[in-house]
């Protein structure tokens, strides 16, 4: 029986590596340099684009083959965007019509491009992100829920870009 052990863990192995399973955050591909400029802010909410690109670098540190720039020059690809929007209509009203529940609404464009071959790899027009949060019973705890849920908006923004990069990246190759 323990001669069989060892062979079925090995065959095992063997089907499961050759699945054709690829993980949505590695890019193996050739090395690219890319360049994120910084966000248009239209709206009234400071360092909202200093947010997002930090973020974005954070991603893209990540993968190995991709190398965040801090110029144009050298760069393969670049990643720019804009900031559209952001609102915060309430959801839902306790007792004295104060509103309880909030919800946060960031909507964003941008736009992948490949600077070596001139070709836009991924743009989008107009992406609205929304995440909830509970009025706090101060004014500084509502602040808190309310950075805590735009700072979700932007990580998942962030990941949700940094995928879509890999798996264009890796259609290409």
């Amino acid at each position: 029986m323990k001669k069989f052990i060892l062979p079925l863990v090995l065959v095992t192995g063997l089907i499961l590596a050759s699945c054709g399973y690829r993980s949505p955050y590695v890019y193996s591909g050739p090395d690219q340099n890319l360049y994120i400029t910084s966000w248009h802010n239209r709206t009234n909410e400071l360092l909202l684009d200093a947010k997002i690109y930090q973020s974005l670098v954070k991603w893209y540190q990540k993968s190995g083959s991709i190398k965040v720039i801090k110029g144009k020059d050298g760069a393969q690809l670049i990643l720019a965007g804009e900031i559209i929007s952001i609102d915060l209509p309430s959801l839902s009203y306790g007792s004295g019509n104060d509103a309880t529940e909030v919800k946060v609404l960031l909507t964003v464009r941008y736009v992948l491009k490949d600077l070596v071959k001139d070709t836009v790899l991924l743009e989008v027009g107009r992406e609205t992100w929304t995440e909830e949060y509970k009025v706090g019973a101060s004014s500084s705890e509502s602040s808190d829920n309310e950075k805590k849920a735009l700072g979700i908006i932007i990580d998942d923004l962030s990941e949700k870009i940094y995928i879509k990069t890999l798996d264009i990246l890796s259609k290409q190759k």
